[in-house]
């Protein structure tokens, strides 16, 4: 056990992201297998965010992720899985809004430039 307030602090902290660490190894495992089990554009949707965000929070490498998901895209091109692309529904545009008329601005005095500053002088 350290005694050291700081190698205490330290210790803590490693716990804490160890957990962390083991809980997103594990979904993306999870999600893995799951989309191994049954390959549908649904699972192999979610190990793709799962690898997505273990790289985002640092805990795999983008080159890995990479690695991973071209494997996943070639399971799934075995069992003729497509992920669907443009499901999402167009945004509506609100209607036009009218121009509020705002009073004329005050005009303020302009800020001093402060000076430059002079080169130095070479020794």
């Amino acid at each position: 056990m350290p005694i050291i307030k700081s190698a205490i602090k330290r210790m803590k902290q490693t716990i804490v992201r160890r957990e962390r660490n083991v809980a997103l190894k594990k979904d993306i495992k999870t999600a893995t297998k799951a989309f191994a089990t049954k390959p549908s554009a649904a699972t192999l949707s979610k190990a793709q965010s799962e690898l997505d965000k273990a790289v985002k929070k640092g805990l795999i490498k983008k080159g890995t992720a990479a690695r991973r998901k071209a494997n996943l895209s070639k399971v799934a091109k075995a069992a003729n899985v497509k992920l669907a692309t443009g499901t999402k529904k167009p945004a509506v545009k609100p209607a036009a809004k009218k121009p509020v008329v705002k009073a004329p601005a005050v005009k303020k005095p302009a800020a001093k430039k402060a000076p430059a500053k002079k080169p130095a002088a070479k020794k």
